[in-house]
């Protein structure tokens, strides 16, 4: 009969956790790990340990790498954000995403990417989405997922959907509190539900929002719903494969245990980072479970470990240069709207930079104008020709907001009065431009130095910004 402990995936925080507990953990038989933050070198040692002191023939280790490695461990690559590609509406750009990140991740020990996110960029009060979407558009959201997915098993690893049944029409962050899905039923399935029904084929697994559907379950979120989870998604869509919940440390659930018993009753495989992994295990061992329940359980992780093989032994090991490919997707992906004057090598320019809550390095951007013979000031309440506004603020988990504050609108607002050319960059979220007088913006839809390396040199004239905005403003 299969461990117990083999449902349950830690997670781990690299300069948080301890690695004496995680080891503990692996010896007691958890089916595998979540990790988060470290470096390329903290990663693939931890994974070498992990695996060393488990005694299962096979566990299987995650990250949440939706853009890269870069967007957890700050030694590698950021990558292209979602929507940047949907900007690109370039399926060979989704595949290339997904198959560096599998091949990059995979060098690491790293064998699951908790990637793509499928839900819809429809909702601009979205805090949690946004950037991590391909858009608004369900076939286009299919389109670009499907072939990223693809891309993920050609790198080498193992994917994922999420989060079941779509966490895009949402206002509030699951890290916090419990979203609710406002849409119909009927409104669903023309939505949220459509890429995740035509992709299931491709998916190795699907993780299960904390989410609140009243159109589907009234009572219960869906990562605790046996409707949502067994009826529709198992049963109606038919989907056999392995189903995880998202975290359970996220606030939108209650008491853990008791959750952890109402997600597996209805129909997950895995309870993925607990608060307290040692604790649930041990609550877990002293219930009684259905012998077809912990057997079916047993042997989708089976068949997930023995895809996880065949997908890593068939990948090729290519040379892979995350820099050329982001500045590929630069080019395709920035999209302009409005008028954007040029800038004349020499001239100087006053910046403002909005929404800087991650102290994300600007010099990439500064150092490239530069390079052109620009003078670069932050702005001042003094006159000037050209003032660029820098938005910098995207999704960032427990954060609870994306958008901009009154105080920082106010702000904008006071520092076009001064300039005679104003334009935009928005670096991330792009709903962030709506309200803003500027002759033109120029969304870039990451804040990655490439990214912002091509947005200096697009505004020099080197070449013509070519993408189409993924959602509407």
């Amino acid at each position: 009969m299969m461990n117990i402990a083999r449902m349950v995936f830690p997670g781990f925080w690299f300069g948080q956790s301890s690695e004496e507990e995680a080891i503990r953990l692996a010896g007691l038989g958890v089916g595998g790990f979540c990790l988060y933050g470290g470096t390329k070198t903290a990663v693939a040692t931890l994974t070498r340990k992990l695996r060393a002191a488990s005694p299962l023939p096979r566990i299987l280790i995650a990250a949440d790498y939706e853009d890269g490695l870069g967007r957890w461990l700050p030694d590698a690559e950021l990558l292209p954000s979602n929507l940047a590609i949907g900007a690109s509406h370039n399926e060979k750009l989704a595949f290339e995403k997904g198959f560096i990140t599998g091949q990059e991740a995979l060098s690491l020990g790293v064998d699951w990417v908790f990637a793509p996110v499928v839900d819809l960029a429809n909702n601009s009060q979205n805090p949690i989405v946004n950037t991590r979407s391909f858009g608004e558009d369900p076939e286009q959201v299919t389109r670009l997922a499907g072939a990223f997915m693809q891309g993920l098993n050609k790198g080498g690893v193992l994917n994922c959907l999420k989060h079941f049944p779509g966490h895009g029409n949402t206002t509030t962050d699951s890290h916090l509190d419990l979203p609710v899905v406002p849409d119909s039923l009927s409104t669903l399935k023309k939505t949220a539900l459509l890429p995740f029904q035509a992709l299931l084929p491709l998916a190795d697994s699907v993780m299960i929002g904390h989410l609140l559907v009243p159109a589907l379950d009234e009572q219960n979120p869906a990562s605790l719903s046996k409707t949502i989870v067994h009826d529709l998604l198992q049963q109606h869509m038919g989907f056999a494969r392995c189903v995880c919940t998202d975290a359970l440390l996220m606030k939108a659930l209650g008491d853990e245990k008791a959750a952890a018993l109402q997600a597996l009753d209805a129909g997950a495989h895995i309870l993925l980072v607990p608060q307290d992994p040692l604790g649930l295990i041990q609550f877990l061992q002293t219930q009684v479970f259905p012998d077809d329940m912990i057997k079916h359980i047993d042997q989708v992780l089976n068949e997930l470990c023995a895809h996880a093989d065949e997908l890593m032994i068939s990948s090729p090991k290519l040379p892979i240069v995350p820099g050329e490919f982001a500045m590929r997707t630069a080019c395709q992906a920035l999209t302009q709207q409005g008028f954007i004057p040029a800038i004349d090598p020499g001239s100087t320019i006053h910046y403002l930079e909005i929404g800087n809550d991650e102290n994300i390095s600007s010099v990439p951007f500064f150092d490239t104008l530069r390079a052109y013979g620009l003078v670069t000031e932050p702005f001042t309440t003094q006159e000037t020709e050209y003032l660029l506004i820098l938005l910098w603020r995207r999704y960032k988990p427990f954060s609870g907001k994306i958008g901009l504050t009154p105080e920082e609108m106010q702000q904008i607002k006071n520092a076009t009065k001064y300039a005679q050319h104003t334009v935009l960059l928005c670096f991330a979220n792009p709903w962030m431009a709506k309200d803003i007088p500027a002759e033109g913006t120029l969304f870039a839809f990451s804040p990655s130095p490439v990214f912002q390396q091509a947005v200096a040199e697009c505004l020099m004239g080197k070449f013509e910004p070519t993408g189409k905005l993924p959602i509407e403003l």
